[in-house]
């Protein structure tokens, strides 16, 4: 039996049985645990932390029986719609304060400076070394306490969070495992801004819509004659090329192969190919067997 009354603290109801719906949001894990990636299983074991009780466990069944109608999530702020024992669906609305300009730029920073983290979010994951960057900026990627969030429902439960509020929290977390921006969107931005802040968004469209035809380019293959016209290299009122080292070093972090090869070697090798015909690569060493 569950307590309730506003005029009664005392009176009880009988427990209430949720509308079930057909077409929820439901998480794709319906048993166990409630992620796979260890960002999405993080954000988890900080709301397990909270200590709170059946509320989450109540609201992680939600979850997973499709409960949620619609979740959407928007820079400082994710607003759900959960059906609850009434017909109308309980309005859920969870907000975490935003960064501030000045523990962007630190983010930002970190981001240029080693474009291995964004390679990573690119690919579909965060890297662990992410979380370091926001303690250094003074903002946790993840809310360490419950009272960082301000939590909202339509439902006329006093308790906070109470199962609706969980539900949502759920569904998100299951929801970062398939886009880890996500994360950071909630946050205070969205995938493209973050991008736009380090100078990557107009460059990749440039990229997508002037790749020439002979890329790319197989293992050992020369450049074709008309490379050097098609390669984006100015002319003299262009600026110089980036030392090919210094380009490089902002990939330390990056496990990926490349034609069988550290994905570092590789792009040495192509970078000295485009600039050879003018004396301006710097001496490589040989390609590996």
């Amino acid at each position: 039996m569950a307590r309730g009354g506003w005029d009664d603290p005392w009176r009880t109801f009988p427990k209430s049985t949720p509308i079930r719906v057909e077409g929820g949001l439901a998480t794709r894990r319906q048993r166990g645990a409630m992620s796979d990636s260890w960002w999405s299983r993080r954000f988890v074991e900080v709301l397990d932390s909270y200590g709170l009780g059946n509320r989450l466990a109540r609201g992680r069944s939600y979850a997973r029986q499709g409960q949620v109608l619609s979740l959407d999530i928007s820079p400082g702020l994710l607003t759900a719609q959960v059906q609850g024992s009434r017909r109308t669906p309980y309005v859920v609305t969870i907000t975490v304060g935003p960064l501030t300009d000045r523990q962007w730029r630190v983010v930002d920073n970190a981001l240029s400076s080693r474009i291995g983290l964004t390679a990573h979010l690119l690919a579909g994951e965060v890297p662990a070394e992410l979380e370091d960057v926001f303690d250094v900026a003074k903002a946790p990627l993840f809310p360490a306490r419950w009272r960082d969030l301000t939590a909202r429902c339509s439902c006329p439960d006093s308790a906070n969070p109470c199962k609706h509020i969980a539900a949502a929290l759920y569904l998100y977390a299951d929801r970062l495992d398939g886009d880890p921006w996500l994360l950071l969107q909630w946050r205070g931005r969205t995938q493209d801004e973050v991008l736009a802040a380090l100078g990557l968004d107009a460059a990749a469209s440039a990229a997508d819509a002037e790749l020439p035809p002979w890329w790319p380019l197989l293992p050992g293959e020369a450049l074709p004659d008309t490379a050097r016209h098609d390669l984006p290299v100015g002319g003299a009122s262009a600026d110089p090329p980036v030392p090919v080292d210094a380009v490089l070093r902002r990939m330390e972090d990056l496990d990926v192969l490349a034609w069988k090869e550290p994905v570092g070697v590789a792009l040495r090798t192509l970078y000295a190919a485009a600039l050879e015909d003018d004396g301006s690569a710097p001496e490589q060493p040989r390609r590996g067997r």
